[in-house]
């Protein structure tokens, strides 16, 4: 058999997976980056007075329906103040415990029913801080004095992760970069290529050396997406195609554009005062071992389809460019409605 094991493997019935994928995105199209975590920064102003800032996602206009309930030996100094955001909601208070909160429980009543994380900074008067990724099957923050190096990187690792896996976009774009790249160790180099481009962008963008507003880096991506698809059928017709010829050229340009958008996530939550190197690298390396769990995960659906499974040979004939024009079609409809939206 001629080509690699890789070119072999999406030519025909395994492509299945990919139809999958793009139904799955089709019907995500919605919601594409916004399974976005919940923030909150609790800062001790002056001794046993506190300041709250809670930030919670809009989906749909519908607010995140969780309401936070704070110790016994608390009561609000200011009432809460709530600003309106285009995807959030911004709420302020300030509280007064008698004694400390350090060591008590503030509890994020309703989190359990949904899907959503929530990162939690604290700031002590004396300098110490503490980060922590509170999840929804453990809807609390048990304030502490500080955090360990390891606990702030497990946070920002596994919300790098998270962001990846839900970041269907992003996903759309690797997806594309493997049905253009016919060979495993080109794929290889050009998802390196990818790699190296946005974590430059990212770590440019959140440490604020560079600024570009978001709506038109989020429209720009799926323009990206769509662009890819174009070059697939280019290629797939014989025809010259830049992205097949250079494909780590081609993925590290568009790298440098999707690290904006990664920034865009970070730069939400924000990075903790101390830790912002450890913070900025493991999150780094979380949206990295996301995109490898999505390949790997892609590539192994793949070979156990072609082994196991046998189409039509119309199916297999059609399989390829349907899937192509999936990717396209819901690109171009991220394109329209991202463009649509920073245009109003």
């Amino acid at each position: 058999m001629k080509g690699s094991w890789l070119e072999s493997l999406l030519n025909v019935r395994s492509i299945f997976l990919g139809l999958a994928f793009a139904a799955f995105a089709l019907l995500q199209s919605a919601v594409a980056h916004e399974a976005r975590p919940a923030y909150m920064q609790v800062t001790e102003i002056a001794p046993q007075r506190y300041e709250i800032l809670w930030r919670t996602p809009v989906l749909s206009a519908m607010r995140l329906p969780v309401v936070l309930r704070f110790p016994e030996n608390t009561r609000n100094v200011t009432e809460p103040v709530v600003r309106e955001l285009s995807d959030s909601l911004v709420e302020r208070r300030v509280i007064e415990a008698s004694g400390s909160l350090t060591g008590t429980r503030i509890d994020m009543v309703g989190l359990q029913a949904t899907i959503t994380d929530v990162l939690v900074r604290v700031q002590m008067l004396d300098g110490t801080y503490s980060t922590t990724l509170v999840r929804p099957s453990n809807p609390w923050i048990e304030i502490a004095t500080s955090r360990s190096s390891l606990q702030v990187a497990t946070a920002y690792l596994m919300h790098g992760i998270e962001h990846i896996l839900f970041g269907y976009d992003h996903l759309l774009f690797v997806l594309a970069l493997i049905l253009i790249v016919r060979r495993g160790r080109v794929l290889l180099i050009t998802v390196t290529a990818f790699t190296v481009a946005h974590s430059i962008t990212l770590s440019l963008a959140t440490l604020g050396l560079v600024h570009v507003p978001g709506p038109p880096v989020e429209a720009t991506i799926a323009l990206s997406i769509l662009l890819l698809a174009s070059e697939i059928l280019r290629s797939d017709r014989g025809q010259m195609s830049l992205t097949a010829q250079w494909p780590w050229l081609v993925a590290f340009s568009f790298g440098l554009l999707h690290g904006f958008g990664f920034a865009g996530a970070l730069t939400e939550i924000g990075l903790p005062q101390g830790d912002i190197p450890l913070a900025l690298f493991a999150f780094n390396v979380g949206v990295e071992i996301g995109q490898l769990i999505f390949i790997a995960a892609v590539l192994g659906a793949l070979r156990c389809a072609a082994q196991w499974i046998k189409f039509p040979v119309f199916v297999e004939c059609h399989a390829r460019p349907i899937t192509t024009y999936a990717i396209g079609i819901m690109a171009a409809y991220w394109f329209i409605e991202r463009l649509a939206g920073f245009a109003t």
